[in-house]
């Protein structure tokens, strides 16, 4: 099977691999695609395989990263993601020889992982065996991982204020998101339209610009939640757990 490079002239018609989402206007999928689009002028890369399948690699350089972190002359990767029957079949090694190929003229590149592996976050151990290794964490369970060119290049951080995750919110739950995954848009509208049937004090905030993302005071900005002021998770929750969550 042969990878395919989105461009700005195929983006329209190929599949993204990760959306749940149909065509609509308000969907995750437009919302993610238009957020791509814009990426791309910034030197974004999203290579996938011919499949329709989540196989694909998705990186940026580090100074348009939609992060929390210090990280000038690196590139950061969004999301790297082999799912299903492609598994343990060479893809996943192919993309990360190609993304590595492709940024050799940097210092290198970095990801974010976690102590133990976490849906949505890089698997941590997979990298190590790559070669990266973790030059900074966050609470409670977050890690920087970084491949270096040249190993005299300074290390990679997180900025100060994501090291310790929390917000002056008040009593209540409070979702964050952003357009860079599909899942993220819609299941923040589905809770939202839930919250909003049973009574439950939600505030969902959508963090539409790098700025707001790279001042989110958790490590991963795509989308997190937070419950009285006090970092929960990052992980994507359904109707269901924000029910647990609310004690409902």
């Amino acid at each position: 099977m042969n990878f395919i490079t989105l461009n700005q002239d195929n983006l329209s018609k190929e599949h993204i691999c990760c959306s749940i989402s149909d065509t609509r206007e308000d969907s995750g999928l437009i919302k993610k695609k238009n957020w791509l689009k814009d990426r791309l002028n910034e030197g974004l890369v999203f290579t996938k395989l011919d499949a329709r399948g989540k196989i694909f690699i998705e990186y940026i350089p580090a100074e348009f990263a939609w992060a929390p972190i210090s990280a000038d002359g690196y590139f950061y990767i969004n999301c790297f993601w082999v799912s299903g029957s492609y598994k343990s079949k060479g893809f996943g090694k192919q993309l990360m020889e190609s993304c590595i190929a492709a940024t050799a003229d940097s210092k290198g590149l970095v990801a974010l992982g976690s102590k133990k592996k976490k849906p949505f976050l890089s698997d941590a151990a997979y990298l190590k065996k790559a070669g990266f290794v973790v030059c900074d964490t966050a609470e409670p369970y977050f890690e920087l991982l970084v491949l270096k060119n040249n190993p005299v290049d300074t290390n990679p951080s997180f900025l100060p204020h994501a090291r310790k995750p929390a917000i002056n919110s008040g009593a209540g739950i409070d979702l964050f998101y952003t357009a860079q995954c599909p899942f993220a848009h819609d299941y923040a509208m589905i809770l939202a339209d839930h919250a909003a049937k049973t009574g439950i004090n939600l505030r969902v905030h959508h963090l539409d610009t790098q700025q707001k993302a790279r001042n989110h005071p958790a490590p991963w900005s795509t989308y997190s939640i937070f419950k009285d002021g006090r970092f929960v998770t990052h992980e994507i929750l359904t109707t269901a757990k924000l029910d647990a969550l609310a004690g409902q």
